[in-house]
């Protein structure tokens, strides 16, 4: 089926930003660049979490489980005062916490994510539960969506729900994977269902990405200062920021990029 190239005008809808987050609920890796596979979330992105002692979660039978069997932000709002940083050619995770010394493991032994799991839970203190468990399964990604995505925000539509707000919201809150300019403001719901070229890699939009109370968290501060979801429905009647992409076509996508809709014609 031919295709057909939309345009905005003389818009210039480009990446401004990439970001991967390799252990669920921990801090956020600005990336310059990225290859996308077909069918897989960014590499490296929800790689690893923290499952606590009542999650039925098997890494040899690994299957998607709702985010509350896991640490996370929703819950967890002191996670936001730690900063992790994951080498994925060494294996090895480093998190530093607002005081004392860092630690440092590997993800790649059972040792080391023993390590990393009794490190977290001392941190939680009496929100982990149980027994929790560092747990990583290979192809698997911990994200709160049950199909592998990739998740997009509009700045403007973003920057349209801190007007409404009164106050500035840093982007981190939303933890979404790209975050691109040049877009009227919700002018990406308009995407669901249709494919847009990301840099080298296509996309397919599959759905709008409804927000849950881990945006109250400030990322600089682990402090629940405000409720985007209360703003969202207050200001335009949904609780949705940003889109989620199922990736059909690989290649590489960079910071600049274009973001370009493509629409099949009949």
């Amino acid at each position: 089926m031919p295709l057909k190239v939309t345009c905005w005008g003389n818009r210039s809808v480009r990446v401004e930003h990439i970001y991967r987050y390799p252990v669920k609920g921990l801090s956020a890796e600005s990336l310059a660049e990225v290859h996308l596979d077909p069918g897989e979330p960014l590499p490296g992105d929800r790689r690893f979490a923290l499952a606590q002692g009542d999650a039925p979660f098997d890494e040899a039978a690994p299957f998607w489980l709702q985010k509350q069997h896991f640490a996370m932000l929703m819950k967890n709002e002191r996670l936001a005062e730690l900063h992790a940083a994951w080498d994925d050619r060494r294996e090895v995770l480093v998190i530093r916490p607002p005081a004392g010394p860092a630690l440092t493991a590997s993800t790649a032994t059972e040792d080391g994510r023993r390590e990393i799991a009794t490190w977290l839970t001392a941190f939680l203190g009496p929100e982990a539960r149980g027994v929790p468990r560092f747990v990583t399964s290979p192809g698997f990604s911990f994200s709160d969506h049950r199909n592998k995505v990739v998740s997009l925000i509009n700045l403007a539509s973003l920057a349209s729900l801190e007007n409404a707000m009164g106050r500035s919201l840093d982007k981190l809150r939303f933890r979404a994977n790209v975050y691109f300019s040049g877009l009227p403001a919700w002018a990406e719901f308009d995407w669901v269902g249709r494919s847009i070229e990301l840099g080298g890699a296509t996309l397919t939009i599959t759905k709008r990405i409804p927000r849950c109370p881990a945006t109250e968290v400030n990322p600089v501060t682990a402090r629940r200062d405000c409720n985007p979801v209360d703003g969202l429905r207050e200001a335009f009647g949904h609780p949705d920021l940003g889109v989620y992409g199922r990736v059909e076509d690989g290649g590489r996508v960079a910071v600049g990029d274009a973001i370009v809709l493509r629409e099949a014609t009949p």
